[in-house]
């Protein structure tokens, strides 16, 4: 880890004007992901803007929906009174994250912006694209277990590791995002980048912005829904493949339907044809199976991750089949 400047301002403008003069500066919060980072040499940046003392911890019920402070702790969001009634698969998502430990420490916005897991792009003497642009892909043909099978490309083939995201792209949540250029509301599913040529870029926040926040209307998926995580372990291990699925449910009836998956690309997953071919169908085993077929396509295995291609259906009706249950 190199030697950085530290600096805590006190309002937003000070923070951004912070980050925005320095082109290495980062951001600071619960440090969760990105001290980790620095100690292995990953991340270097010369100056750290601590936000902490920002007012951006507030959960709020604001224009039709929830809004949450950026600085929430995610074991605070998880147990909040409006979260578990009105969005419990937020709730169930950010449960599933990490240790409590972690959701003591981590952030809603450090958890939107936490960078892949993927043990090429942590080994500094494995070639990584995402960490040095140019160098190759080391997981490509290498062991490739927990990599992407939807969205990859041949510069990089990681995967997003939140729980949280894959909740809140199925719920159409909007990212808050303020910076030098004034504000800006980014439909989550749009946040996050697919690698194409430039896996090195995460997200579209251009340098100097904020995230404030972020915004989930209430559109009324407060019963029949899931979040089922397949792990190599209970606690503290990153998802093989996740869903998050969310039903309308009428006389038996799916009137209204969500389902995004984690672990299987370079970003929250949406599965939105699957879930077209849900809505006005019956709850049924053979409604749950044509969805999970239909969410499939276009998926591509590289090897050690082909299993992949039979547990993300089997996942998917299984989330389904809990949630209609609920």
């Amino acid at each position: 880890m190199i030697n950085f400047q530290y600096t805590r301002p006190s309002s937003q403008k000070a923070a951004i004007d912070a980050l925005a003069k320095d082109a290495s500066a980062q951001y600071i919060a619960g440090g969760t992901n990105l001290v980790d980072l620095m100690k292995r040499n990953i991340m270097a940046p010369e100056k750290l803007v601590d936000i902490n003392k920002l007012p951006l911890r507030d959960i709020q019920e604001v224009n039709g929906g929830l809004q949450i402070g950026a600085l929430a702790l995610n074991s605070v969001v998880s147990e909040d009174d409006t979260v578990v009634q009105k969005f419990p698969l937020l709730s169930l998502a950010l449960k599933a994250g990490a240790s409590p430990q972690l959701r003591n420490m981590a952030t809603v916005g450090g958890n939107t912006l936490q960078r892949t897991r993927c043990p090429y792009f942590y080994d500094t003497a494995m070639p990584c694209n995402k960490r040095q642009p140019g160098t190759g892909c080391g997981a490509l043909k290498g062991y490739n277990r927990m990599h992407a099978i939807f969205g990859a490309s041949d510069k990089c083939i990681a995967v997003h590791p939140s729980d949280m995201c894959v909740a809140l792209t199925a719920l159409n949540a909007m990212v808050l995002v303020t910076g030098v250029k004034g504000d800006r509301r980014i439909p989550f599913g749009e946040f996050h980048r697919l690698p194409s040529d430039t896996p090195q870029k995460d997200n579209i926040l251009e340098h100097g912005e904020l995230i404030t926040g972020v915004w989930v209307p209430d559109d009324g998926f407060t019963k029949n829904v899931h979040y089922l995580k397949v792990r190599d372990r209970a606690s503290y291990a990153f998802a093989l493949v996740s869903v998050a699925a969310a039903l309308y449910i009428q006389n038996n009836i799916i009137k209204k339907a969500r389902l995004a998956m984690g672990g299987v690309a370079h970003k929250p997953w949406r599965l939105a044809e699957a879930e077209k071919a849900l809505i006005g169908k019956k709850v049924s085993d053979a409604t749950f199976q044509q969805a999970a077929h239909i969410a499939m396509r276009g998926a591509k295995g590289y090897g050690y991750n082909n299993f992949k291609l039979k547990m993300a259906p089997n996942t998917i009706i299984e989330a389904l089949t809990v949630a209609a249950k609920a």
